[in-house]
């Protein structure tokens, strides 16, 4: 690891920071930035994620992807996490914090909508940016793209019914346009994508030049990390610097999410004998938020000036720092991890 990723927490804070600072200064410039979306996706923050995730995919063996049953394990842990644990410990927590803890701070007539923007945002897992968490913990590309097609397949069906469910709603507008459209642009394009540039280099130049490519891409995709952040704060800018209190509230519940759900799919495959490799992506992604459909679905249901459309920002915010945190926290774990595991190699246990 070069000094530039061993300083990656430096550079997010001061991203966050500038993002935020500059957002608050030019909102009318970022305005315009955020309003460059097609059904509430937005077209800059796509292609900085393709910069970041292409690269990634092009460590991708597509031909052993037929062997994912041997990961059986880890995606039946991050499976049971995203779905089954996921959106109702969030109802929990956002009844808890927004209704008791923060209720007498927080405007009460906004109390349920707040309530609603957590758990939409709990309900379907992310499908891009976990792609750049699999890498920084060196987890097996093959299980992190099984792992994400099979969310996305779960959340077609799930995710109407979960958040119905747990807003007693009985007919959820799910807005179909982002959910097909972030699919298409942040996993079809860039896997079709890197399938295509990995098969031409190796068939002209081999697998010497794919690995002088990828060392080349590394510093691309970081940076693209990075100027997400700038992009997302500063879209946000003005109202993390005039409602820093209701932000920091709206937090609370998000941090812990994040925390036990990672910390739980972590624990689930180290009791079950998973390699790191598949236990650092599974944990990752049971933490994780689709939050470019939690926050079409807020603006669509409730209004775009509506606690529950604020409350799925924060989580868009929150979304890089924590799981960053999480990461580190992954790979300074892994020795006491392959300890309890029963495996000493790392990614020589796949099952």
């Amino acid at each position: 690891m070069g000094g530039f990723e061993r300083h990656l927490t430096l550079w997010v804070a001061l991203c966050i920071a500038v993002g935020t600072g500059l957002g608050y200064l030019f909102s009318g410039g970022f305005a315009a930035l955020g309003a460059i979306e097609v059904a509430q996706v937005n077209l800059p923050v796509a292609v900085l994620i393709w910069l970041m995730i292409i690269p990634m995919l092009l460590k991708i063996d597509f031909g052993a992807m037929r062997q994912i049953g041997r990961h059986w394990k880890g995606i039946g842990v991050t499976v049971f996490i995203n779905w089954a644990i996921n959106p109702f410990s969030m109802a929990l927590l956002a009844w808890l914090f927004i209704r008791h803890v923060f209720g007498p701070v927080l405007p009460a007539d906004q109390h349920d909508a707040y309530v609603a923007g957590l758990i939409l945002l709990a309900a379907a897992p992310c499908t891009a940016m976990v792609f750049v968490w699999s890498n920084l913990c060196d987890g097996e590309p093959q299980f992190t793209l099984s792992q994400v097609a099979i969310n996305d397949l779960i959340m077609v069906v799930a995710f109407a019914p979960i958040v119905g469910l747990l807003l007693g709603i009985s007919s959820i507008t799910v807005p179909w346009a982002t959910l097909l459209l972030s699919v298409g642009l942040y996993i079809v394009v860039p896997v079709v994508a890197a399938a295509l540039i990995r098969r031409a280099v190796l068939a002209s130049r081999g697998e010497t030049a794919l690995a002088r490519l990828l060392q080349r891409l590394g510093p691309v995709s970081l940076s693209a990390l990075l100027a997400t952040l700038v992009l997302l704060f500063g879209f946000q800018g003005r109202e993390i610097v005039e409602q820093p209190l209701i932000i920091a509230m709206l937090a609370v519940p998000i941090l812990i999410q994040v925390y036990f759900n990672a910390g739980l799919a972590y624990w689930l495959n180290r009791r079950l004998g998973v390699a790191h490799c598949v236990a650092g992506p599974s944990a990752l992604i049971g933490a994780s938020n689709f939050f470019e459909l939690a926050v079409a679905t807020a603006v669509a249901v409730f209004g775009v000036r509506s606690g529950a459309a604020l409350a799925t920002v924060v989580g868009v915010l929150v979304e890089v720092p924590v799981m960053l945190s999480v990461v580190r926290i992954v790979n300074r774990s892994k020795h006491w991890y392959e300890a309890g595991a029963g495996d000493t190699r790392s990614g020589s246990n796949f099952n």
